[in-house]
């Protein structure tokens, strides 16, 4: 087998939003204030470390986008505009791992924004043996909003499928 160069891994950035209100449709909940924060933490941490996403698909719930817009504002100029997409909203696990299964190729660093149970059921899916164990070990015990997940992705995205790509870091704000 031949090993992958650096050149050829590629990132994938997974984010349960922060944190949101109660008390309304749960399609349209917003975040609470502390979740801004959060997330313009998250953006801030994303950029400090260089895990700048090429491409950011979230769900389009109200929560998401806004988890999104304060992620591109801390991103500032290096920041994509962010697909959203329904089918990221209230799904299984498969599902987003279909939509990144679907990603170009040619994008080196892609993030998903999403709700749980999907993205620590995709997070822990994903991660191979030789992730980070600090790292699996804080998303196994828990996702709470505004979690980010990083991940090193030695193949094609259309390949990923289970213990394939390496988990390098997790953080939670």
């Amino acid at each position: 087998m031949v090993e992958n160069s650096l050149r050829d891994v590629k990132r994938l950035i997974i984010m349960r939003h922060a944190e949101a209100d109660w008390g309304m449709d749960d399609f349209d909940r917003p975040l609470t204030k502390r979740g801004h924060r959060q997330a313009a933490d998250a953006g801030s941490w994303l950029k400090q470390k260089g895990y700048i996403p090429e491409q950011l698909m979230s769900s389009a719930a109200l929560r998401t986008r806004q988890t999104t817009t304060w992620i591109s504002d801390a991103l500032g100029e290096q920041a994509p505009t962010p697909h959203l997409d329904e089918g990221l909203y209230e799904v299984p696990a498969s599902r987003v791992l279909a939509r990144i299964n679907g990603v170009s190729e040619s994008v080196r660093t892609l993030m998903v924004v999403s709700h749980l149970p999907a993205v620590q059921d995709v997070t822990l899916q994903l991660a191979s043996p030789d992730s980070d164990y600090n790292s699996l070990m804080d998303a196994s015990y828990g996702f709470s909003p505004s979690s980010v997940a990083v991940f090193e992705v030695p193949g094609e995205w259309a390949l990923l499928d289970g213990a394939d790509a390496r988990l390098i870091d997790f953080m939670s704000f």
